[in-house]
């Protein structure tokens, strides 16, 4: 079960014209900006990455002007835990859940996913803010994550989870992120 205390949201990679190629990428933005307007009312650290910059281009307008209190992370590696900067940055974080979002499911966030886990972090993929360019090459990352021990989720379910009861002070936040 995730708990508020010990999560941290991972964005990974959702830049420039990548973004705009990916399997029913409306859906994956509108979920993945949910997922960080939950975190931020919930007051969840957000681990924001971007895959070299320079050659794919920034991140997608309307997922990065909700970051603005934050500076990416930038990485050349395909799997996040491969930067020592992303590293250090995570571990500080004192957290043990991970929750991630991103593109594309059988790249960077498969890699990402493949070595928080080996790292003795409890992942959890949000299913519905994740992409490929193919759904086929999606749902194969997904496959891989799930049987080397990644939990499925999707953007309703995690925020819920977090929030545990409807008396939560950030139940009607999360209900508005939401609808």
């Amino acid at each position: 079960m995730l708990k508020q205390t010990s999560t941290a949201l991972v964005i990974v990679d959702v830049q420039g014209k990548l973004a705009q190629a990916m399997h029913e990428k409306d859906q994956l933005i509108q979920k993945i900006k949910q997922s960080i307007r939950g975190a931020q009312a919930l007051n969840l650290p957000i681990v924001w990455i971007e895959q070299y910059p320079k050659g794919l281009g920034p991140t997608t307008p309307e997922v990065a002007e909700l970051l603005t209190d934050l500076s990416p992370l930038e990485k050349t590696t395909f799997s996040a835990w491969g930067n020592a900067n992303i590293v250090k940055h995570i571990q500080s974080l004192n957290v043990n859940q991970l929750v991630v979002c991103g593109i594309e499911s059988h790249i960077c966030v498969y890699q990402s996913v493949m070595d928080f886990l080996a790292n003795g972090f409890h992942v959890e993929v949000i299913e519905d803010a994740v992409s490929s360019r193919t759904l086929q090459n999606k749902q194969m990352g997904l496959n891989k994550m799930h049987q080397a021990g990644a939990q499925s989720t999707c953007t309703e379910m995690w925020l819920f989870e977090l929030l545990q009861d409807a008396k939560h002070p950030c139940f009607r936040d999360i209900q508005a992120i939401i609808k």
